[in-house]
């Protein structure tokens, strides 16, 4: 049974190493498409720490003499697709498409930070307690990001989508009553 938990902790690492690959190019392409000052920073900096990720990953593979092969991690195939989609709906710069760039980020983090616990708790079980302190790191890093981009979020992209909204509300509304307008626009960003 050990072989079988070993077994599936080296696919799992193929599939981190795919993920971490494509959340890179998909961070790299997003760096364009953001406005926020704060948020470009981070992009840039998790890029940088992604790299590192990347690295770590191939030294736990290397531990357990796996290589990467072709395995494409379909999970974040998936979670990359629909971030660029719903990056391409909202073209137009500007805090919008910031909270649609972190809404994506987000699903991706959330993805790594349950692959992650997955794969120490495997490498755990079978003793590769090098491979699971690589990964330990590598998952504190994806929960720091996370809380980063709920951050910058809440003290500077929301307050920017909401600005620009009562702006652009009360331009169109010519009388609405307060609160009635813009509703639709806001689930659309969430």
């Amino acid at each position: 049974m050990k072989s079988e938990v070993r077994e599936l902790l080296t696919e799992q690492l193929k599939d981190a190493y795919s993920a971490e690959k494509q959340a890179l190019r998909c961070m790299q392409r997003t760096l364009r498409k953001a406005s926020n000052a704060t948020l470009r920073e981070g992009i840039q900096l998790h890029i940088e720490q992604t790299q590192v990720q990347i690295e770590r990953v191939e030294q736990a593979m290397e531990k357990m003499s796996v290589r990467p092969g072709r395995k494409i991690c379909e999970a974040m195939r998936g979670l990359v697709e629909e971030a660029q989609h719903e990056m391409e709906e909202h073209e137009e710069k500007g805090a919008i498409l910031d909270l649609v760039i972190v809404a994506g980020m987000q699903r991706i983090e959330h993805y790594e930070i349950a692959a992650y616990g997955t794969d120490i708790a495997l490498a755990q079980a079978v003793g590769e307690e090098e491979v699971a302190a690589l990964l330990t790191e590598t998952l504190e890093e994806e929960k720091q990001t996370d809380l980063k981009l709920t951050e910058v979020t809440q003290t500077s992209i929301m307050p920017e989508a909401l600005a620009g909204e009562e702006e652009e509300g009360g331009a169109e509304s010519g009388g609405t009553p307060r609160g009635a307008s813009g509703g639709s626009r806001r689930k659309k960003a969430a």
